[in-house]
């Protein structure tokens, strides 16, 4: 069955009072209708195809657009994609236990470097915030997806988050995202897998 959002919408349960500029995030995105879009898990490695090169490579591409970001692991899936965000403000880069490892990519079969630049601009969001990179981000790849492969849209409307806690839950969360690809029979997007025996890290809805 499809992914219905007027049935299984749930309200945003963003923390109150966190500044949500600041800090590591383990970011979860969803395709439309759940729909295998970027290609396919073969034998326990992610293949992906042309627009799942797009979205590694606008992915890649976030620090060169917003500075104060880095992008550690990460993840392209046939329908979502799993990453780690870090945003540096206030020194928090300097005071934080969790040193961003540069991006740690499950290499897909079929990834080349970037090609074309995306470009980022934030509208409706707090310069430099997650729900600012994560709506740019989703934006570039649409643009480049109509523009290269004549697509309309490909996402969901909202985004999955996880603030990391320290450092065993930021390597339990690199740790899944990393093996994503061989645990894909048992993961709770897979859409073979309707009984949605999850293999999934806790995360937080933000709409």
């Amino acid at each position: 069955m499809k992914f219905d959002p007027q049935i299984q919408h749930r309200k945003s349960i963003r923390l109150k009072g966190y500044d949500y500029s600041v800090g590591g995030y383990y970011i979860t995105i969803v395709t439309l209708w759940r729909e295998c879009l970027f290609g396919e898990v073969v034998g326990g490695e992610m293949r992906v195809n042309a627009l799942g090169i797009i979205v590694q490579e606008c992915w890649d591409e976030i620090p060169v657009h917003f500075p104060n970001m880095d992008v550690d692991a990460f993840v392209v899936m046939p329908n979502h994609l799993h990453g780690i965000i870090f945003i540096h403000e206030n020194n928090w880069a300097a005071t934080n236990s969790l040193p961003p490892v540069g991006a740690r990519h499950v290499c897909p079969v079929g990834y080349v470097s970037p090609l074309q630049e995306p470009s980022y601009p934030p509208r409706g969001f707090k310069p430099g915030s997650v729900g600012a990179v994560v709506a740019s981000f989703k934006s570039a790849v649409t643009r480049r997806a109509g523009r290269e492969l004549d697509l309309g849209n490909i996402w969901q409307r909202n985004y999955y988050e996880h603030i990391l806690r320290g450092q065993a839950d930021y390597e339990r969360i690199t740790g899944y995202i990393l093996d994503n690809p061989v645990n894909w029979d048992r993961d709770e997007e897979n859409p073979q897998n309707p009984a949605g025996e999850g293999n999934e890290p806790v995360r937080d809805r933000v709409n």
